[in-house]
């Protein structure tokens, strides 16, 4: 039966006393104390030997393995990105009721008006612990309209000769009718109609609502404009009159 060879060190205590130190010490002190020790431990170093060459490196490796980390540490998993609070332009514009989905649970969130993309929406006590929760918020275009910062933005057909002639348009918003006048030859692309923006909140300013002309065949002619107005206003009561 073949006999078992006996570690060189056995214990970290006798380790560290080979490398000079009477005790546990950082990285910096550790290695500086094993390369001296080492070096004074070569065989071809007065007062040196093999044997005891032999147990530094072998207290340098029991200190490694004695110290080093038992496992690695568990990963750090990201925290869930937080539930994104979707407005159409016209909530953002006037406010109104969303839903919002926080994990499994479904909540009816009232939203004031104004709140523009990357604002933050507020719901106290929604939070873990009972921790007010803060969720970003994206206003989203409806095909009508789109918002960028403060402003809104449209397209409007325009009948290409009401682009070439000039005159008065009239644009039909979410406020309600506009009206606004082309010079003719200028044939300009887009319109600002000021303060039909989202409205003022905290610092931001009313905004802008921005209005691209987009020539159309199918758009009605000038005439047929006017006879539009003319109804609108010109009704059968107001008419018996």
């Amino acid at each position: 039966m073949r006999a078992r060879s006996l570690p060189e060190v056995v214990s970290t205590r006798d380790a560290y006393a080979l490398l000079g130190l009477t005790g546990p010490a950082d990285g910096a002190v550790l290695t500086a104390a094993f390369r001296k020790a080492v070096k004074a431990a070569r065989p071809d170093a007065p007062g040196g030997s093999e044997a005891r060459f032999r147990k530094v490196i072998a207290a340098w490796r029991l200190i490694q393995q004695d110290t080093a980390p038992l496992a690695l540490a568990a990963p750090v998993r990201p925290a869930p990105a937080p539930s994104v609070v979707g407005l159409s332009p016209d909530i953002a514009l006037n406010g109104g009721m969303v839903e919002v989905r926080l994990g499994r649970r479904m909540l009816r969130v009232r939203v004031p008006p104004g709140l523009r993309s990357g604002e933050h929406l507020r719901l106290k006590g929604a939070g873990e612990a009972g921790a007010d929760l803060y969720l970003p918020v994206l206003v989203r275009g409806d095909g009508r309209l789109s918002a960028v910062g403060d402003d809104l933005y449209m397209t409007f057909p325009v009948p290409p000769r009401l682009l070439e002639d000039g005159g008065r348009l009239e644009i039909e918003t979410h406020a309600g009718p506009r009206s606004a006048w082309l010079v003719a030859g200028c044939q300009p692309l887009r319109l600002r109609l000021r303060n039909l923006g989202l409205p003022a909140r905290g610092a931001r300013p009313q905004g802008h609502l921005f209005v691209t002309l987009e020539p159309s065949e199918d758009a009605p002619s000038a005439a047929e404009d006017l006879l539009v107005r003319f109804t609108r206003v010109w009704t059968p009561d107001r008419l018996a009159a």
